[in-house]
């Protein structure tokens, strides 16, 4: 009932409303719709809560969750920034303007199409609008990312998550693209309310299954990593990154590395403005 090829609804003579759940990604989208010259920006929407992390029995929109992505954006990494500082106290409620238009475009009885991946916060993200989109009675269709692409070369891509994915690149993953059943969309609600129950500080994907584990679950990553010899701690959480990824940014490993030097585990050789810039050592 519509052609995949031109990203066209056909059914209503619009378009999908596309969601997807972190900046990078929605970005892409945003591009790779305007390779087509869409004039339909408005109808990508961001829902970049990071549900992966923290309270999830508060809701989206809440002081607290609009408190919890400032903290995390606006810690200073690289100093002195105050424009980047501001925009990072807007992230919050950026992201309740963007529920806010998804909200509305439902009421309109607009058919959105969810771009999620099995990285903690897309499908926290996905496992949460779905408890949104219950009692809705709008078409849902879900783009998933496959774990890998194999390329006519022979050669294999591995993606973790839609924002590694170029935009380019976005039309030929529509063949992936569902519907979403009722039963579907009831369990993964279900999902979304057995972790709202355990309310774990952090969401993994353990074995493939999405689970609440402690705060330091990721620790064992900086420990295999750092050692006694001082070096940056851009350096060591650039390593992380390009070893192990997994979805979280390098604003999760400041947040744990300065909890760790909180408690002595971790040392400060030599300090600077720029915390990305000081050297640290395991004690």
């Amino acid at each position: 009932w519509y052609n995949k090829d031109s990203w066209i609804l056909q059914k209503e003579g619009g378009f999908l409303v596309e969601v997807l759940f972190g900046e990078s990604e929605a970005g892409s989208m945003k591009i790779a719709k305007n390779k087509y010259n869409f004039q339909d920006e408005d109808k990508v929407i961001c829902l970049g809560f990071m549900m992966d992390i923290g309270d999830i029995k508060e809701s989206a929109d809440s002081p607290y969750r609009r408190n919890l992505i400032h903290s995390f954006f606006a810690q200073d990494q690289w100093g002195g920034d105050e424009e980047f500082i501001k925009e990072c106290r807007k992230a919050g409620d950026v992201y309740c303007n963007e529920l806010n238009r998804l909200l509305q475009y439902l009421e309109q009885g607009e058919a959105i199409r969810a771009w999620y991946s099995n990285a903690p916060y897309s499908i926290c993200g996905f496992y949460h609008l779905c408890s949104l989109l219950q009692h809705c009675e709008n078409e849902i269709r879900v783009v998933k990312l496959p774990e890998y692409e194999l390329r006519k070369d022979g050669t294999v891509i591995l993606y973790n998550h839609w924002g590694e994915v170029f935009p380019e690149v976005f039309e030929q993953y529509l063949p992936y693209e569902k519907k979403l059943c009722e039963t579907e969309l009831n369990m993964y609600t279900w999902e979304w309310a057995e972790l709202q129950e355990d309310n774990s500080p952090l969401r993994a994907v353990v074995n493939g299954r999405l689970l609440g584990v402690p705060e330091d679950f990721y620790d064992f990553l900086i420990w295999k990593r750092i050692t006694k010899k001082p070096e940056k701690e851009a350096r060591l959480i650039g390593d992380i990154l390009g070893d192990n990824q997994i979805g979280m940014g390098d604003w999760w490993y400041a947040r744990r590395i300065d909890q760790l030097i909180d408690q002595r585990k971790i040392r400060i050789v030599e300090d600077s403005e720029k915390k990305y810039a000081r050297l640290i050592c395991q004690v």
